[in-house]
């Protein structure tokens, strides 16, 4: 079967700035790769987030040109993983997957993609001061979210601790998971402080409480500490299964937070899962800030799961301008609309 491949560069707008302790986002940068054969036309999603994805680097849409000119000269090989660029691989199993299955978007057929259930998510926090931070839960509290994620490690701890203190003052455990992310803020003494003071507040876990690549301190943290750690940025840049059997065995998390965006696409990703269900280790999966093309595949790959925790995958109303979509969150859950129809997305080019 003869592909031509093109894509084309989409930078995403915030509606509000997002704020991690590694910065705040107000822009996004994906690239939308098109995969055509004579009749039907797949599309996937490389979405770059700036100093965290491996692959962001001033070559990389030079990279993604390359790979189109060989798919499209026939040379390609499809069977041999883009280690170094995961972001294009992602796009590329993505646009793959939606060319087998008609080009129409459905890439795992399930109950979700037929509108008949939905996906719990969490109610993401972004970092900001006091009173933005406020806002946005009691935005989500309204909304009906069980499971509430904040960002920390960017403004005071004492301001940060205070938010959580509150939310537990109305809320029991019971009736209000809090997670908290931590992007790598602290340093192993702070964090052992920091958790030591969020199981105080009953908190469900928390993800990368330091930087990643210190493993044997992660590891203490990990055997250490009073609530769940979850890994994260851990996880970027390993590929091979031996690494990763490697870095599990080492760390013993509870949790890992999958991307499949920037862990190199859904066959990665799904190696992580098979290897933390043998070792009795949980997972979530988020969005890595994708668009609406993005979040969709990830979406459906999750439900096929059969998951019980919330994922999150609560991001796609961020943007001023997103693809238009039938996914839609109705309080906690997000759905797909088999009702509404997809927005234009402007064709590919290629150099």
């Amino acid at each position: 079967m003869k592909l031509k491949a093109t894509y084309h560069k989409h930078t995403l707008q915030f509606l509000q700035p997002a704020g991690t302790s590694r910065g705040t986002y107000t822009t996004k940068d994906s690239w939308f790769i098109f995969l055509t054969d004579d009749e039907r036309t797949g599309i996937g999603e490389c979405s770059i987030l700036r100093d965290l994805s491996i692959d962001d680097r001033p070559d990389f849409e030079e990279k993604l040109n390359k790979v189109c000119t060989e798919i499209n000269a026939g040379t390609f090989k499809f069977d041999e993983p883009l280690f170094d660029f995961p972001a294009i691989q992602f796009g590329l199993e993505t646009a793959l997957l939606d060319l087998k299955y008609e080009g129409n978007k459905i890439i795992f057929p399930s109950k979700f993609t037929e509108g008949e259930n939905g996906i719990p998510t969490n109610g993401l926090i972004w970092m900001g001061d006091k009173k933005y931070m406020r806002e946005q839960i009691a935005q989500k509290l309204t909304l009906g979210f069980s499971c509430i994620k904040l960002k920390i490690g960017a403004i005071d701890w004492k301001s940060e601790r205070q938010l959580i203190a509150d939310m537990r003052k109305q809320f029991s455990s019971k009736e209000l998971t809090i997670r908290v992310d931590a992007n790598g803020a602290y340093t192993p003494l702070q964090a052992t402080e920091v958790l030591h003071e969020l199981a105080q507040l009953q908190v469900h876990s928390i993800e990368q409480p330091i930087k990643a690549g210190q493993w044997d301190q992660m590891a203490k943290l990990c055997e250490s500490s009073p609530i769940p750690i979850a890994l994260d940025e851990e996880l970027i840049g390993i590929f091979s299964l031996e690494k990763k059997h490697e870095l599990l065995k080492i760390i013993k998390p509870n949790y890992l937070i999958l991307k499949p965006g920037l862990l190199g696409g859904f066959k990665a990703s799904d190696e992580w899962i098979t290897l933390s269900e043998k070792m009795n280790i949980g997972w979530w999966a988020t969005s890595a800030l994708e668009s609406n093309i993005g979040l969709n595949s990830i979406s459906q790959w999750v439900f096929t799961k059969n998951i019980s925790l919330p994922q999150g995958l609560g991001t796609g109303m961020l943007f001023s301008n997103n693809i238009d979509s039938p996914l839609k969150l109705k309080g906690e859950k997000l759905y797909y609309n088999v009702n509404k129809n997809w927005g234009k997305i402007e064709n590919g080019r290629h150099n």
